[in-house]
């Protein structure tokens, strides 16, 4: 018996490009809570970005957020379930080996914070598109919070970035790539941030159905009792996950 949804976001609900979920997703979300069904995004997005996105439903919905190291229940805003820090001095470190790399920004995450040390002009408003909560800082040692997440961006892809990163920093956090520009790293990780969620809520990780698409998902489809890839996915994910589908609405109609 399927008691939770868990879904990513950008590249499986929301495709690349689109910057609305429809409303097909919302009208599932709502006939699946009558039958005892919860939804949750999944995402490495911010919790204010989430429930913007998801605003005619958001104080339905848990969220795992910031790749599953900030976790909420349900509510306007929901309560924070679970939270794993970065060791802050290493999480410095790498912020200033990423800010080194030429073509490279850092986003530093809080809870429910995005820091910023822009180099160039194009993540502030990439990250004001997806609705963030900002804050603009001269140096990352500024930041005046528990880091959970770091995410490297670079628009030359992330090919540049696990070279130049993951041989190091990769041994100290969980490095995944989260898009076609995005490198993240955290010490959780989706699959820990369902854990908590799915332990906060009494719910049984066998009775979870989870969607994905990208390396990030991963850790959270291993662990769930009902995984599915989207069509679009990298072959090693496709055949790592065999049940696939192109539309996650297309799967919620069966449920």
């Amino acid at each position: 018996m399927i008691r939770l949804i868990a879904s990513d976001i950008d590249g499986t609900l929301l495709p690349y490009g689109e910057q609305a979920i429809s409303e097909e997703i919302f009208q599932e979300i709502r006939r699946l809570e009558r039958k005892g069904i919860l939804f949750c995004p999944a995402s490495g997005r911010q919790y204010t970005s989430v429930r913007k996105l998801f605003a005619p439903v958001a104080d339905r919905l848990p969220c795992v957020c910031e790749n599953g190291a900030a976790v909420y229940g349900p509510g306007g805003p929901g309560p924070l379930l679970g939270k794993t820090p970065m060791d802050r001095e290493q999480a410095l470190a790498l912020c200033r080996d990423i800010i080194a790399l030429p073509g490279a920004e850092v986003l530093i995450s809080g809870a429910d914070t995005s820091y910023l040390c822009p180099k160039y002009g194009d993540i502030l408003p990439l990250m004001e598109s997806k609705g963030n909560n900002i804050v603009l800082l001269s140096r990352p040692e500024d930041v005046p919070e528990d880091i959970v997440k770091l995410a490297a961006f670079c628009l030359q892809g992330t090919s540049i970035l696990e070279a130049a990163l993951v041989p190091q920093w990769g041994r100290v956090f969980h490095a995944a790539v989260a898009g076609a520009e995005w490198l993240d790293f955290t010490l959780a990780d989706k699959g820990t941030g369902l854990t908590q969620l799915c332990a906060a809520l009494g719910v049984g990780l066998d009775q979870v159905t989870a969607f994905g698409d990208n390396f990030n998902d991963a850790p959270m489809l291993s662990i769930a009792g009902q995984p599915w890839i989207m069509e679009g996915a990298a072959p090693e994910l496709r055949e790592r996950f065999p049940n696939r589908c192109r539309r996650v609405a297309d799967i919620l109609r069966t449920l």
